[in-house]
């Protein structure tokens, strides 16, 4: 199954860029820390543009009308996919998500879900995880799936409800400070 482990909750995500396509089709060149500078980031990895559970994936991110809107933090996905195949996924699945093209799962490693499926073929454990504006992370989901991890979907909701949960509660830590 996998080696990888994933960062914990509390560890600090070390700064990274990569090319990112936003929504409007356009690619650029981005850092985790620029796109912090706005909002916490929710970072989903997964395996490849159009595969029948990446659709079923992003379909139940695009569904969920609290991610929709963007207002308290940036849904971001992470695959080896190319930015022309990206650019044709955000088309097909009406997306409004940028996705981080990481064709040597270089983005992957720094989150340690870099991983060798079957022993034969690297990809990214399909995992979630919410950074805050001082990259450490808040919140992490990582797929079990008893044969290969890339197999498992990750449950909106309860990612919803954690990260509406460590939000507040980053909230009220500013208020009282």
């Amino acid at each position: 199954m996998s080696d990888s482990t994933g960062l914990t909750v509390g560890e600090r995500v070390s700064d990274f860029s990569g090319r990112l396509v936003d929504p409007d089709g356009t690619e650029r060149s981005v850092s985790l820390s620029e796109l912090l500078e706005g909002k916490p980031v929710l970072l989903n990895f997964y395996t490849a543009d159009f595969s029948p559970d990446c659709i079923d994936e992003w379909c139940s991110f695009r569904d969920f009308d609290w991610f929709a809107t963007g207002d308290q933090v940036q849904v971001v996905g992470v695959s080896k996919s190319g930015a022309a195949l990206h650019r044709r996924f955000i088309e097909y699945l009406d997306l409004g998500f940028p996705l981080f093209t990481d064709p040597d799962l270089d983005i992957a490693a720094a989150f340690d879900v870099r991983y060798r499926a079957f022993k034969i073929a690297s990809r990214a454990h399909r995992s979630t995880f919410l950074v805050d504006c001082d990259r450490r992370v808040r919140y992490r989901w990582l797929a079990d799936h008893w044969l290969d991890p890339s197999r498992d979907t990750p449950p909106v909701r309860e990612i919803y409800d954690a990260v509406v949960e460590k939000l507040e509660d980053e909230l009220d830590t500013y208020e009282m400070g």
